[in-house]
Parts: structure tokens; C-alpha cells; sequence
């Protein structure tokens, strides 16, 4: 997918700002910045359906080895037949702007990590729409990723397998459960031909609320 222009103003909202005039010279450098980050990254996602069936260890996502684990997930999926597994990354390109960035201006790395936050949000949000295009008829939850409330992240290794992430979008996991490229997001998303109870969701539900940076600036990620 081609991604012509970063949400500006939710990439502000992760640097801090929570509202008014944005200073002449910051604007100025997330200019510089998302023509960076839009000459390099490659946005891409994939998608897969699944049937799902709840059990004593979880909820099973047939025909594949994965058991989601946690009260949470199970939550979440509660009422739904099916789920979506989605991956969506920027690619390479953005953490090599943002390590560029690193290395000679932080000023510039922090905005571009921002700007490069928002537009993986954009990339999800597009996923999503396409997703729901192709399946008219079904009620969605909205999107819960590993590391969201007790979903633990070590299902992510088993989840890009079953997507085949790796051949069809460049998409890893590190040894320490990171995302390679550190620009991409995983999530699940539960559906259902009758409607579904919208979960909790929020900082209370997450398991980095006590070390999130959003947080500590008195703002919060997209997920709130």
C-alpha cells in the first residue's frame, strides 16, 4: 500500500503535545521528518481468518498450533466464531531514518519515531477497512495486540508463522519478543454474525502501564 501523508496531529499527541499551537520549528522539522520517513518505508500488511474454539488452555485458532492464553484475549474474543490475525509493518526503512536521525539530531529521531508511530496506526487502520470491505456481514471487535492486558508476547514467534509474515512482508521477532522492523504491529481481531460486547480497554487493561512513556507525559498511546 502507498501512505502519501502522516497523521500529523497524532504523531504531536505521541511527542506530548496535547493541544494548541505547535512551535514554527518543530513544525518545520516534522516536515523534513515524514519526507524522510516517506521516501523510505514500505507499508504492508497481512491478514488471515480463522475459526476459533475456547478450552480449558485458551482459545484454540484452528487448524494451527496456537493457543491464545490470558483472561484478557479470552475476553475479548468472548462471542465471536472467528478471528482475524493481523501484521502490519513500515518496513526497514523507517528504523533507518530514525537511527540515522540518532546519530547526528535526536530532536529529529524523536519526531520521526512519532511520525513513524502514527503511520503504522494509519497502516492498521487501512488493514482494517480493507478487512471489513471483504467480509460484509460480521460484526468486529476492535484490535487487541500481544502484550495488551496478560496476552503474552511470546505468542508472537507462532503468530508470524501461521501469517508467514516473514516471506509476505519482511516481518521477524527478536529473541527479547521485539518486532523486526520495530515499526509493525501485530493484533487480533474477533468477529461474528451477532453483535459482540465491545471489551475493556485502556491503560488499566495493559501490562506496560507502569513503565509507558505516554503515560508519563500524561498522554497514552491508541489504544485508549
Amino acid at each position: 500500500m502507498d501512505l502519501e501523508k502522516i497523521n500529523r496531529a497524532e504523531a504531536f499527541r505521541y511527542m506530548g503535545y496535547k493541544g494548541g499551537k505547535i512551535p514554527a520549528n518543530v513544525e518545520a522539522l516534522a516536515d523534513e521528518c515524514e519526507q524522510s520517513l516517506l521516501a523510505k518505508i514500505t507499508p504492508k500488511f497481512v491478514w488471515r481468518i480463522f475459526d476459533i474454539e475456547k478450552t480449558s488452555e485458551g482459545v484454540e485458532i484452528k487448524n494451527t498450533a496456537l493457543v491464545f492464553k490470558g483472561k484478557n484475549i479470552s475476553a475479548h474474543l468472548r462471542g465471536c466464531e472467528k478471528c482475524i490475525l493481523l501484521a502490519a509493518t513500515l518496513g526497514a526503512g523507517a528504523d533507518s531514518v530514525i537511527r540515522a536521525y540518532e546519530a547526528v539530531a535526536m530532536e529529529k529521531a524523536v519526531i520521526s519515531d512519532s511520525l513513524a508511530s502514527a503511520a503504522i496506526e494509519q497502516v492498521c487502520n487501512a488493514a482494517e477497512q480493507e478487512i471489513q470491505s471483504q467480509l460484509d456481514g460480521y460484526n468486529f471487535t476492535w484490535r487487541y495486540s500481544p502484550g495488551y492486558g496478560d496476552f503474552p508476547l511470546d505468542i508472537q514467534g507462532g503468530f508470524l508463522k501461521v501469517l508467514d509474515a516473514g516471506k509476505r512482508i519482511g516481518l521477524g521477532v527478536s529473541e527479547s519478543l521485539i518486532l523486526t522492523p520495530r515499526k509493525s504491529v501485530t493484533a487480533v481481531m474477533g468477529i461474528s454474525k451477532h453483535e459482540i460486547a465491545k471489551g475493556r480497554r485502556g491503560c488499566g487493561c495493559c501490562n506496560l502501564k507502569g513503565q509507558c512513556e505516554y503515560r508519563k507525559r500524561g498522554s497514552h498511546c491508541s489504544w485508549e
